[in-house]
């Protein structure tokens, strides 16, 4: 089973200049991450070739699922999980995510 990180994500639709109905995506929140209970995330240390994705692969099954990588951690961009050897990606256990109840909403 695979979950989107648009899931539960709104639509609006934005009338153009030409009068044509644009659909698009409201604005994501970052979920809120329940991080005072360590058997709701466990910390991974980054390895010389690593990226998002494999450790997504490795740990939640999916690669795919990167983006809850950086959901879970302190990133503006997921790029920035792994580029220094050593350091720690806190990986959620989907439990531990409140996917679709996020700030703001």
């Amino acid at each position: 089973m695979s979950i989107s990180r648009y899931q539960g994500v709104g639509t609006a639709t934005m009338i153009s200049a030409a009068g044509d109905r644009i659909p698009y995506l409201r604005r994501r929140f970052l979920p809120v991450v329940d991080q005072s209970s360590p058997a709701r995330l466990h910390p991974v240390r980054v390895s010389e070739l690593n990226r998002p994705d494999l450790i997504a692969a490795s740990e939640l099954g999916q690669a795919e699922l990167s983006w809850l990588l950086a959901d879970a951690n302190p990133v503006r961009r997921p790029s920035e999980l792994c580029q220094t050897v050593g350091q720690t990606v806190r990986v959620p256990r989907q439990s531990g995510m409140n996917i679709g109840q996020a700030h703001g909403q």
